[in-house]
């Protein structure tokens, strides 16, 4: 599931994004190579070949009894997103709510500020 989801150029856009944020030994010239092939049909990316070609460290892989693949929170969210819809509209409506919160806490203070000065 995880290399259909890498074959997408919208992830590979959100991935070297990602890296290019975080990572100051990532390979931009590595990562526009695999965002010019992304979205053919004969594009396969594996998080191994991602992170050997790229030098990326937002996602780990390891193979063998005990490997897996991670991925920091940012990128698990966004793979998550992909697979369902659901929990990316409980991602929107979480983050709506917060920055209500935020909001509310913010000109809750403005007015004590208020008060408190008059």
């Amino acid at each position: 599931m995880i290399t259909s989801w890498m074959r997408g150029k919208d992830t590979i856009e959100f991935l070297g994004l990602w890296e290019q944020l975080c990572n100051p030994d990532f390979k931009p010239i590595e990562f526009d190579r695999f965002r010019k092939e992304a979205g053919y049909n004969v594009f396969t990316l594996s998080p191994q070949k991602w992170i050997e070609n790229t030098n990326a460290i937002g996602i780990v892989s390891k193979s063998g009894r005990y490997g897996g693949t991670f991925a920091h929170s940012d990128i698990a969210f966004e793979f998550a997103s992909w697979i369902s819809a659901e929990f990316k509209l409980y991602i929107i409506k979480d983050y709506k709510r917060l920055k209500n919160d935020e909001s509310s806490r913010l000109s809750l203070g403005w007015n004590l500020n208020c008060e408190i000065s008059k």
